[in-house]
């Protein structure tokens, strides 16, 4: 495909110039033929332009130079302002901005006496274009703005592009980046009344500067279009392809923009272009830092370091400075990251020098001109020759004193010099001593932070050992203890058969409460230690409801509790081993703090497109100052109705794990009246994490 665009291309401008040359072949046999009048200057000014589009610049100056001569000697002031102006273009084109900016001013003033504000608006878009390409900017913008209006009544396509073009580059150049993609959206639409696609320049220029305007979207759609432009070009491609891998990179799309990062990496290879590979690179070890990945992100920097002390491009240097930073800051390496640190702002104060805009510097300031050094000398006269001898001794006494005084300045100068010099050595050794004071301060302090992250992770992984042992030791060895005794009975024969099947609901019990703490201080310390992660997945909590209900019957006869089961068929999005772990700790709880003959219901519905669990009770009820208490991590417990203990861990674990699942748990409770725990969890998977 790409080898048919090739010969396609290649036929379409082999065919131009062939009827280029037809052409011009045409106008020059016309010309020998023509009496030398006006007629024969505008075949001859015809004949120059067609020269001028085939950049055959030496041929077109002949015969510029023969019409120019002949238009001077008819007194043709419009060939002879045309003339001058086709000089100024190709002078223009040879790099002679001298001879180019005096032969515009020349046209110009004869288009001003001829009235023609076309062709002043032509001239003074071409000055603003010289301007602009040697920076002088303000003066750039001046000429060019004047011919806007004029090409745009007039709907002067290509000399609209070039205007527009100019502005575009001139406004960049000041860093008014709004007008300079106002221009260049006016540049690219003319391009495409021309080539349907638009220029790669023009459409990179706009990516560019919408990257830095934040608005990545646009910028992705320009690097994209652009990249439909330039099939064939692997030195454009291999720029185009980093920043746009760059640009979904922004927006956390690791995939597509790997994708483009490695295919512009693979290109820039191959075509040996540094300064594309040093982009890919950069954005590469970018992509690996945010993925973790820091050995492949600590290569693929470093060789862009390598590369970046080799090509001029301080902008992506700046970025592998900062990129570096980050990456010695994530591997605690503080002593090298403020190194990078202080590269990255030296850098930066540089630059923000460099681009700095002067807009003090204008065309009248360059040497356009040569001056008249052929000035006239008075001719001596008898009278200057009369000079008496005391003129000539006070002549003398007023040298000696000159050269007295110009001796005695050179010798204050010196001292003042040596006295500067001093002090700016002084100042110097201060500044420098006060940067490696300030350096150690800011290492220190980098010590000091991370120091004490350490000491407050350490003290936190105490308080969790404190509490596990404190637990263990206690009301876990309590449970544990007591079943033991029950088989230490069994075993000495201390216990009939009907006596022991009479104690099997207690150790039953007993089992089930060491085996729920056992559950519940696993779960706790696991989520102290910050380990735990859920994994959810679409389930039944009415499934989950009729377990829990077989695993706590025994409970509830023991109790003489009622159950009232109203839950339905409703499917809930979170991790179903977490969604047990909190049901069963709130049916558990209902039954501690119920009463003989009291009530306990268990439903489910639909509230705002969540799911809401319910767990009720008729019980003891909790007062406001307890209900304050439940959800902290204070180890707040109270003994059961039947004098049942736990470890304060159960509603503290349910309220981590429901959060977990992106949910929510509240209570409502009336002393003496009952309690309602409610859980809110989501019914499919939520859309901030898609």
């Amino acid at each position: 495909m790409k080898k048919l665009t090739s010969l396609i291309a290649f036929l379409l401008v082999s065919a131009f110039c062939f009827s280029q040359t037809r052409e011009q072949d045409s106008l020059t046999i016309q010309l020998a033929f023509q009496k030398p009048d006006t007629a024969k200057v505008k075949t001859s000014l015809r004949l120059i332009q067609s020269l001028y589009d085939s950049q055959e610049y030496t041929k077109a100056l002949q015969y510029i130079s023969q019409s120019e001569k002949l238009s001077n000697d008819l007194n043709f002031e419009v060939g002879i302002a045309e003339i001058t102006y086709f000089k100024a273009l190709i002078y223009a084109e040879k790099g002679d901005y001298i001879n180019a900016v005096n032969n515009y001013l020349k046209s110009k003033e004869l288009y001003s006496k001829l009235q023609d504000t076309l062709s002043l608006a032509k001239v003074n878009n071409r000055i603003g274009l010289i301007e602009i390409e040697r920076g002088n900017y303000e003066k750039g913008l001046e000429f060019s703005l004047s011919a806007i209006d004029i090409f745009e009544k007039r709907g002067l396509t290509k000399d609209l592009l070039c205007a527009y073009n100019n502005l575009a580059n001139a406004y960049h150049s000041i860093h008014n980046y709004e007008k300079a993609i106002e221009f260049y959206e006016k540049t690219l639409e003319l391009e495409k009344q021309l080539n349907k696609q638009g220029s790669i320049n023009t459409l990179q220029r706009l990516a560019e500067l919408y990257s830095q305007k934040r608005e990545n979207r646009k910028a992705i759609d320009y690097y994209e279009k652009a990249l439909v432009v330039t099939t064939s070009n692997d030195s454009v491609r291999g720029e185009i392809l980093p920043k746009l891998g760059g640009e979904y990179l922004l927006f956390k799309d690791y995939e597509k923009s790997a994708d483009y990062l490695v295919e512009g990496l693979k290109l820039n290879r191959r075509t040996k272009n540094e300064n594309g590979l040093l982009i890919s690179l950069n954005a590469l070890g970018d992509l690996n830092l945010q993925r973790s990945y820091l050995k492949y992100a600590e290569d693929q920097l470093m060789e862009a370091l390598s590369i970046a002390e080799q090509v001029d491009n301080k902008s992506e240097q700046l970025k592998n400075y900062k990129l570096l930073k980050a990456l010695d800051s994530t591997k605690k390496k503080y002593d090298r990251a403020f190194v990078w640190q202080r590269k990255y702002y030296d850098l930066k104060s540089e630059i923000e020098d460099e681009n700095r805009p002067n807009f003090e510097r204008s065309y009248t300031s360059n040497v356009l001109f040569t001056p008249d050094l052929t000035t006239k000398t008075k001719e001596p006269t008898p009278e200057t020759d009369l000079v008496t001898e005391q003129q000539v001794l006070d002549s003398q006494k007023e040298l000696n004193r000159l050269k007295l005084i110009f001796y005695a300045l050179i010798g204050a100068l010196l001292v003042v010099s040596t006295f500067l010099v001093l002090i700016y050595m002084k100042r110097n050794n201060r500044i420098k001593y006060m940067r490696e004071l300030e350096e150690k301060n800011k290492k220190i302090e980098l010590q000091k932070e991370a120091l004490s992250e350490q000491a407050q992770h350490l003290e936190e992984i105490n308080k969790v050992k404190d509490k596990l042992f404190s637990i263990v030791s206690h009301d876990l060895k309590d449970s544990l203890t007591s079943i033991k005794g029950f088989i230490d009975l069994l075993r000495d024969g201390s216990l009939t058969k009907e006596e022991f099947n009479n104690l099997i609901p207690e150790l039953s019990e007993n089992a089930n409460n060491a085996s729920l703490l056992l559950f519940n201080l696993l779960n706790w310390s696991k989520s102290q230690m910050q380990s735990l992660e859920a994994k959810p997945t679409l389930f039944d909590v009415q499934e989950v409801f009729e377990e829990k209900v077989q695993l706590l019957e025994q409970k509830l006869l023991n109790k003489s509790i009622k159950l009232r089961d109203k839950t339905l068929k409703d499917f809930i999005y979170a991790d179903k081993s977490m969604v047990e772990i909190i049901i069963q700790n709130l049916m558990t709880n209902a039954i501690k703090f119920s009463r003989p003959g009291d009530t306990i219901t268990v439903s489910n519905h639909i509230s705002g497109g969540k799911a809401i669990i319910s767990i009720s009770d008729t019980g003891v009820g909790i007062s406001q100052e307890n209900i304050d208490k439940l959800f902290k991590n204070t180890s707040f417990t109270t003994t059961g109705t039947n004098n049942e203990k736990g470890t304060g861990l159960g509603l503290t674990i349910c309220k981590e794990l429901v959060e977990l699942n992106h949910g929510q748990i509240w209570v409502e409770s009336d002393l003496n009246v009952g309690t309602t725990f409610y859980v809110e969890l989501p019914k499919s998977k939520p859309q901030h994490l898609d």
